[in-house]
């Protein structure tokens, strides 16, 4: 019999994941597409054009823009929708998906502004108990939809579920360890995308190599402070799901957040950044729903804080720098 798998979200992440899981023979994949136009270039190209171009998408995978067809038969839901856009997107499915409890899976790194919520967190809200992964780490879709090696975490607090998830999605270009610890890994994902907007600044003023060394390794250490005040555990930043991600975030060309970090450093404004993007950046909204908390909880976040600075108080990226590297001098430590 096969596995029905519904991907949720046609984007460079969601298609890299549907061609992923349709090497399978006994998987049945069908990639949902929020817009038609979006659909229609993929059903006529068999090809993720603007995204992900030069990599034929297989007549196997079935194409849709119907989401309800698309996530009600399916045994398994993998959320490609960036966080920003989640909550509205599964509410048009919520009657129709709380009686199935699929379990799902997500791909998504950010966290809800206002609610504070983790992706996961969000699915439950929205959709009902069931169980609930998130699959994360150094996972560019440039690269995982061209069979690059690249080496993940699935994190659930049901381990089995972990264990269920790592099953569907391991093969031989595409390995994947299990991780309890969602809270953690969710997360790292999330955070380490306002290190990359960070990074990105770093190499748009010019600085060099060992500017961005240091910035990393503090940046980890806000990671890890912010990541255990929420019950996170330590090896978890660590791991694939924090510094493994935050190695290639702030490295990579295909680094969203290290675009618009780049350019903010070369002195565009960020509205005229957006405006060009074609995907989402989630680490621009990330950096304002932690700036919050992290203002709520008494947190020390200063690389964060700066991020939100130049992101929302229109602060010039090289003042920002002189003011962290101003601070009062203390002793290394978290």
């Amino acid at each position: 019999m096969p596995v029905k798998i519904a991907v949720l979200g046609d984007g460079a992440m969601g298609t890299a994941c549907a061609l992923l899981l349709a090497k399978r023979a006994e998987h049945q994949v069908t990639l949902w597409s929020a817009r038609e136009e979006n659909a229609r270039i993929l059903r006529e190209r068999r090809e993720n054009v603007r995204l992900l171009p030069g990599v034929p998408i297989p007549e196997s995978i079935q194409l849709t823009t119907d989401i309800r067809d698309a996530a009600t038969d399916a045994q398994l839901l993998v959320m490609a929708i960036p966080t920003v856009y989640l909550r509205a997107t599964l509410t048009r499915i919520a009657a129709e998906l709380r009686s199935h409890q699929q379990p799902a899976v997500s791909v998504a790194k950010g966290l809800e502004i206002d609610t504070f919520l983790r992706p996961t967190e969000i699915i439950r809200q929205v959709l009902g108990e069931r169980p609930v992964a998130a699959l994360s780490g150094p996972s560019h879709a440039e690269e995982v939809s061209r069979g690059l090696p690249a080496t993940l975490v699935a994190a659930s607090t049901d381990a089995d579920f972990a264990r269920h998830v790592q099953q569907v999605f391991n093969s031989d270009r595409f390995r994947v360890y299990t991780n309890t610890d969602l809270v953690g890994v969710e997360l790292a994902g999330a955070l380490k995308n306002i290190i990359g907007i960070a990074a990105g600044i770093s190499d748009g003023l010019g600085f060099g190599d060992n500017t961005k060394s240091a910035l990393l390794t503090r940046s980890l250490v806000e990671l890890v402070r912010f990541g255990m005040a929420h019950g996170a555990e330590l090896h978890t930043f660590f791991g694939l799901a924090g510094i493994g991600d935050i190695i290639t975030t702030s490295i990579s060309p295909h680094g969203r957040n290290r675009r618009v970090g780049e350019l903010l450093g070369k002195g565009q404004k960020l509205q005229e950044i957006l405006a060009k993007m074609s995907q989402v950046a989630e680490g621009v909204w990330t950096a304002r729903s932690v700036h919050a908390k992290a203002t709520q909880m008494g947190l020390d976040m200063p690389i964060s804080t700066e991020v939100y600075r130049v992101l929302y108080e229109n602060k010039a990226p090289l003042a920002a720098v002189q003011d962290l590297m101003a601070r009062d001098l203390k002793s290394e430590g978290w």
